[in-house]
């Protein structure tokens, strides 16, 4: 079959079952959610082993390194946490077809605002197979079909989940169309799938800033998207050294690899002298690499020199890069060059300073005294996350079951006329 055959069979196949799930009642899709649930558990050594495949041909590749197995590995806990993200998901109210917001007109109508599904939702990501269980659920409990495009490296991974989420679905005598995975690995499917607009109603690219950038330019369709995750923390004068320490390391180490760890450290001059060498002895512990400002270069003499392009760089490895400012509003004037919009920490206990962060930081997640790690749907209470968005438009930040919804409006009379 050709490409452009396969992908609009694909295709028309989505958009026919997206009706079909719109449809479903809460209890209906929480069903279906179960069933994935027994289907994971079924299939768990499967999974297992063929994320072990996955793990040893991408060890043939030049793209083998640690923070890329980290991306790609699938075991027992991972398998858990995706099986807790779908309980929590089943927990949630349905979001679809709520009504909120209902006001009486002048005119003796009443106006408000329903909660529907997107429609067809295509996901093109790269290296974890866990986004092909979250998104899968997060678009079953929010009424969407939903089309999969995983990375080549992560192909015999995604095949067994995507048999797990057709067995779930069939065995509810739901059409299987409503997930579906493309398992080819042929580029050009991803070109043929970005200009479906006849069908595909948003696309979400989840990855590396290249494939990113090639969705963003090549689609004919909405796109939900961060480019990058350079995420700062900013230890404010005012911070407690204690609570500074566990905040930058657990930020910079807890998985290097990922887009809301923390890439450029940000210390008030006040307080560096006192700081620097306390993290720099814990980071060693993690292999981290250090690469600093002159400023920073006079206290921890060991670090490399940072250059500009270091304050720009999302390194998804064991990479710091450091720089001294003085006060708050440096930190904002340099977040606000170098940032990219993903989540921005402060670390004090001035409540002033606090507030003046939150307030001037234009990114999606702005936190005061806590690991840039929370940035998660699962930690947002979200149960999982399709993707995270630094867009201004419909859904900023981890992006849930209400992201996945728009509303419409409803008007309600009693045989009014104008």
């Amino acid at each position: 079959m050709k490409i452009k055959e396969y992908v609009k069979n694909i295709c028309v196949n989505a958009k026919s079952s997206s009706q079909e799930i719109s449809c479903l009642s809460e209890s209906e899709k929480n069903t279906i959610l179960e069933s994935l649930i027994d289907e994971i558990n079924l299939y768990r050594n499967k999974i297992k082993d063929s994320n072990t495949n996955d793990i040893e041909c991408l060890k043939t590749t030049d793209n083998f390194n640690n923070a890329f197995v980290d991306r790609l590995l699938i075991d027992d806990l991972r398998i858990d946490s995706m099986i807790s993200s779908i309980k929590e998901i089943i927990e949630f109210k349905d979001p679809v077809g709520q009504i909120k917001d209902i006001e009486l007109m002048p005119s003796g109508i009443k106006v408000g605002k329903m909660s529907m599904p997107l429609g067809v939702i295509a996901m093109i990501y790269e290296s974890r197979p866990n986004v092909t269980i979250d998104a899968s659920a997060l678009c079953i409990k929010s009424g969407n079909s939903i089309i999969l495009r995983g990375g080549s490296e992560s192909i015999n991974t995604n095949i067994v989940l995507s048999e797990c989420i057709k067995n779930a679905l069939v065995k509810n005598n739901v059409s299987e169309n409503i997930v579906q995975l493309i398992d080819k690995t042929d580029r050009d499917i991803v070109n043929e799938l970005l200009v479906q607009n006849k069908y595909i109603d948003i696309v979400i690219p989840r990855g590396g800033k290249n494939l990113i950038k090639l969705v963003d330019e090549l689609a004919s369709i909405p796109v939900l998207k961060h480019l990058d995750g350079i995420c700062h923390v900013f230890v404010d004068q005012h911070a407690d050294i204690s609570k500074a320490l566990k905040i930058a390391v657990n930020s910079k180490t807890q998985r290097t690899g990922v887009c809301n760890a923390m890439e450029t450290l940000i210390v008030d001059f006040h307080i560096a002298k006192e700081f620097l060498p306390l993290l720099a002895k814990e980071l060693k512990t993690h292999n981290v690499e250090l690469r600093g400002c002159k400023n920073t270069k006079s206290i921890l003499n060991q670090v490399k020199q940072a250059s500009e392009l270091d304050w720009s760089t999302e390194y998804l490895d064991s990479i710091l890069s450091i720089i001294v400012l003085d006060g708050c509003s440096e930190a904002i004037k340099h977040i606000s060059k170098y940032g990219s919009g993903h989540t921005d920490v402060i670390v004090t206990e001035n409540k002033e300073t606090a507030a003046m962060f939150l307030r001037n930081i234009d990114s999606s997640s702005v936190m005061h005294n806590a690991s840039s790690r929370f940035a998660d749907g699962f930690e947002y209470g979200l149960g999982a996350e399709i993707g995270i968005s630094t867009n201004k438009l419909h859904a900023r930040g981890p992006v849930g079951i209400e992201g996945l919804t728009n509303e419409k409006f409803i008007v309600l009379g009693d045989g009014n006329i104008r």
